[in-house]
């Protein structure tokens, strides 16, 4: 386990986010969505009728979601019932448009909604701007609201270049206006990157803030509170104001406005280390059973984000997915909460539920062989080789402490890797967040208790704006190695001492080639990895 603070020599170096000038120069086309989103928010959410007067206005920003080819999703929030139109274009001039006729959105969605766009160009540069109009008059409109995203390409030739991370106001640790808040996002939105894979914690429903934290290294930690970040969430109405919170922060409105969200769920969404039919034992809960407080945790979830459910295979919608991103990636989207077993030594030696859920397991199997992407990306919301504990006998993710054979939740992951293996497919990556800290696992059979699968990678990062949390174990049931670790020392390490962390992934179009770049808040690289398409044992 090595700790390193700067890139090994033999790393491919970064690219400055000014490389590639051409797709750069789009840049400027932000600016005037983030113009835009300079308005005030009320601090505790909008009561409608606190608002009556005037015209609708986005003062959560813009976001668009699950960008494919040739669509996407443009989601909103209004401050009262309104009218949604969608204008896009191919300039910033909005010279010429085409107009998309959202829904009316009210307090059954809480004031959010999505407006789907269809036969957008492929690989090509979108503008877009929101206009909220009153639904009974639409002369009286709100200032329409502005950004822009790039469509998935269609052509093997061009770049593809994505980050990701997870873990958002945790740990009471939560919107600084001394620091200027989340500044971590104004340094992704720089990098340019196609769209960000949220690895889940997009919120801390079980995380109250208080309005002072004393800091370890002396000093307050100063955070902006609301009435629903005041304690633990809930109420539909206190899981809502949990995402409201986090779209308090200008600088994640204007990476929202610009660079589209793959969004998956973990479980501070919910509650700490939370499973299906768990009744909670914690005093801070006037409702107990976590099933109740999922169901409304999914509903804020899908309200919040601009997110592709599939109703017709899930009546309540589903967040795992597959997101295709033209012939250099595919994006598996996985949820390792909804349908789990519960938390417990993990021991057995026949696990039908494990993490994933019996129809989840046989449509992953499904889609990686049906996929004829070069690159094939799994966001798991949890690590396969770390050791992340329940309390003192039970285990939260999926490897359990025994470095033999696979048991418990560690049955499914050795089917899918020996699916992967025996079908053939070649390009999968392991993306997750979760821990705290950022480090690289390269997983071989030469070293692993169970054998059957091809050596792959997995890469670990966050977070982004929470406390930082000591290294992990690793389980040898997959034989792991770390070849990079960066970790902090002690728990709940604050942001002001570092230890922010996303990670970078670039596709060369030409070759084929993809580089995983972990990075330190600040822009440095800590680690890279170049992969070669088709190549196994890497």
């Amino acid at each position: 386990m090595a700790h390193s603070d700067s890139a090994p020599s033999s790393a491919p170096s970064a690219p400055s986010p000014a490389a590639g000038t051409a797709r750069r120069a789009l840049l400027r086309g932000s600016l005037a969505a983030g113009a835009a989103l300079a308005l005030p928010i009320p601090l505790a959410g909008s009561a409608p009728a606190q608002v009556r007067a005037g015209r609708p206005a986005a003062r959560w920003g813009v976001q668009v979601g699950d960008v494919t080819g040739s669509s996407g999703l443009v989601w909103v929030r209004s401050d009262r019932p309104a009218r949604v139109t969608v204008e896009t274009s191919a300039t910033e001039s909005f010279r010429r448009v085409r107009r998309w006729r959202g829904p009316v959105v009210g307090p059954g969605t809480d004031f959010t909604g999505c407006t789907s766009l269809s036969g957008l160009p492929s690989g090509e540069q979108v503008h877009y701007r929101v206009t909220l109009s009153d639904p009974d008059d639409p002369r009286r409109s709100g200032r329409p609201v502005e950004g822009t995203f790039r469509t998935a390409p269609d052509r093997r030739r061009q770049d593809v270049r994505f980050l990701w991370s997870g873990d958002v106001a945790g740990q009471g640790w939560g919107i600084n206006p001394d620091r200027d808040g989340f500044t971590i996002f104004e340094e992704m939105r720089g990098i340019d990157p196609d769209f960000f894979l949220h690895s889940g914690d997009t919120i801390y429903a079980d995380g109250p803030l208080e309005p002072t934290v004393a800091l370890p290294e002396g000093g307050l930690w100063r955070n902006v509170t609301t009435e629903e970040k005041s304690k633990v969430a809930e109420t539909l109405a206190e899981f809502r104001g949990n995402f409201r919170y986090n779209l308090m922060d200008h600088h994640l409105r204007r990476f929202n406005a610009q660079v589209p969200m793959i969004a998956q769920w973990d479980d501070h969404e919910v509650t700490n280390n939370w499973y299906p039919g768990e009744i909670l034992e914690d005093e801070r809960y006037t409702e107990t059973r976590v099933d109740v407080l999922a169901a409304r945790a999914r509903r804020a979830f899908s309200e919040y984000f601009p997110i592709e459910t599939l109703p017709a295979a899930d009546p309540e919608g589903r967040v795992y997915r597959v997101v295709r991103h033209g012939p250099l990636l595919d994006v598996f989207v996985l949820d390792l909460r909804t349908y789990r077993n519960a938390n417990s030594p993990g021991r057995q030696v026949d696990e039908r539920r494990g993490a994933l859920g019996e129809r989840q397991l046989r449509w992953l199997k499904k889609e990686l062989a049906r996929s004829r992407a070069m690159w094939k990306v799994i966001a798991c919301d949890m690590p396969l080789g770390l050791v992340v504990t329940d309390g003192d006998q039970d285990y939260e993710a999926v490897a359990q402490g025994d470095p033999g054979r696979p048991l418990g939740r560690e049955l499914q992951f050795a089917e899918v890797l020996r699916h992967i293996k025996h079908r053939r497919i070649t390009g999968t990556l392991w993306l997750t967040a979760d821990v705290h800290y950022t480090s690289a696992q390269h997983y071989d059979p030469s070293r692993a208790a169970f054998g059957d699968f091809e050596p792959f990678w997995e890469f670990v990062t966050g977070p982004l704006h929470a406390g930082g949390f000591p290294a992990l174990e690793l389980d040898g049931t997959f034989g792991p190695s770390q070849p990079f670790v960066k970790a902090p020392a002690e728990a709940n390490v604050p942001p002001s001492q570092g230890g922010q962390f996303y990670g970078q992934v670039d596709i060369d179009g030409q070759s084929g080639a993809l580089t995983v770049r972990l990075r330190e808040q600040g822009g440095e690289v800590l680690f890279a990895k170049e992969l070669q398409p088709g190549r196994v044992g890497q």
